[in-house]
């Protein structure tokens, strides 16, 4: 890879232990409130220790290979910062001046790109995006000053990402060693409308407890999300397999051979799937072939079944894991007869279904009752900004 070489070319002596994050090699994770709880579990499995909840995330303390395994692997989790630098931060000037002070050429050059997120709570600052512009103005003056030239900004796909947060007028300005958002699988390449982020049908596929039992089929399959997720659960396929660069391997002490041994052990646990195991259908032809399309570049993808049909006509659901996204009437279907929509689901789970365990996500919680079935439970679920609620069934 061009940033292994390129750091290898480097020839630097070791850096010394000057960041905030090598103190205690402690990282934050950003994840959404309604799956924090499953992402402690998560890490915490995958080598985080010491995992503290926080507000809009988690804190945790990792080795190396760690941290590597958890932004490669981890399902849930949207993104991973390092912390760099602490700072008092009242005014837009204390950005920049920081901002300009700070020897960035530890991370990255002139070539790269890179891009400032912000976001700002309880602070003198309001501002968040000019906050952003005056840490972006303190870095490109930062390459003038020492290099005579400044990298490009890159807000769509830089090769660095760095977050300032300021809390209560202290600044956190912190490195995304996850290289983009990691719901960003890599397997979407064709979508319908309003498809599900993929880190919340990870959760969805993680909270139904399905780890390959019993046949799992979703009747309103869209774009394919839960059913990407779910074969990649079974398969144990990296979250990250398709991404093809990180931000760690940009941070002064990235070990290319832990990243390696990290990587080939993953990929090592690959599992292949039997034919027949997941299915699902769509009324809609262009969401069929979205998903087919979607399915397609995943390992063992063409062992998934998928069929045009109304889920009104399908038979033979009985004994199965039934886990679907129907559409609610705010980004989907708001043409449609919603409360006749959802009696006819009830229905068609109490006279097809039998035997068989569902897990419907509504995005509009207002119509579970609709359904006209007991729920066993009914937890919350954020997905896209709806205030969503994943229900279970349980259809004797």
């Amino acid at each position: 890879m061009t940033i292994l070489r390129k750091k290898a070319d480097r020839a630097k002596p070791p850096f010394p232990l000057k960041y905030l994050y090598q103190k205690k090699y402690r990282f934050f994770a950003q994840v959404s409130d309604s799956l924090k709880d499953a992402a402690i579990q998560e890490i915490k499995h995958l080598g985080a220790v010491d995992i503290s909840p926080s507000f809009r995330g988690i804190y945790f303390t990792t080795a190396k290979e760690g941290l590597y395994r958890i932004t490669y692997t981890s399902r849930l989790i949207s993104r991973v910062l390092a912390p760099l630098v602490v700072f008092d931060c009242f005014n837009t000037d204390a950005v920049y001046k920081h901002a300009r002070q700070f020897q960035w050429d530890d991370f990255f050059d002139e070539d790269h790109s890179f891009a400032v997120f912000s976001n700002i709570v309880d602070s003198r600052i309001t501002h968040s995006k000019f906050a952003a512009l005056r840490m972006k103005d303190g870095i490109v003056d930062y390459f003038l000053e020492h290099k005579g030239k400044r990298p490009n900004v890159s807000p769509i796909d830089p090769d660095i990402g760095i977050n300032l947060h300021i809390h209560k007028n202290i600044a956190t300005v912190s490195l995304d060693v996850s290289g983009g958002a990691l719901h960003r699988r890599g397997y979407r390449e064709e979508s319908v409308s309003a498809p599900m982020q993929e880190t919340a049908a990870a959760g969805i596929i993680r909270m139904t407890g399905w780890n390959g039992n019993a046949p799992l089929v979703d009747p309103m399959c869209g774009s394919g999300t839960l059913l990407c997720e779910a074969l990649m659960h079974y398969c144990r396929i990296p979250a990250g397999i398709f991404r093809k660069k990180f931000g760690f391997e940009h941070l002064p002490d990235f070990s290319p051979k832990t990243w390696t041994q990290v990587k080939e052990s993953a990929d090592g646990k690959i599992r292949e799937m039997p034919q027949g195991l997941i299915s699902g259908s769509d009324i809609a032809g262009a969401a069929v072939n979205a998903t087919r399309t979607n399915l397609m570049g995943l390992h063992y993808g063409s062992h998934v079944k998928i069929i045009q049909s109304d889920f009104r006509d399908l038979s033979g659901l009985n004994n199965r894991v039934i886990v679907t996204n129907p559409p609610y009437g705010i980004r989907m279907g708001k043409d449609m007869d919603m409360p006749a929509f959802y009696r006819d689901l009830g229905d068609f789970l109490k006279q097809k279904c039998t035997g068989s365990t569902a897990y419907i996500y509504f995005g509009d919680p207002g119509h579970i009752r609709n359904v006209g079935l007991k729920p066993a439970w009914k937890k919350p679920l954020q997905s896209g900004g709806l205030d969503g609620r994943l229900v279970k069934f349980d259809l004797f």
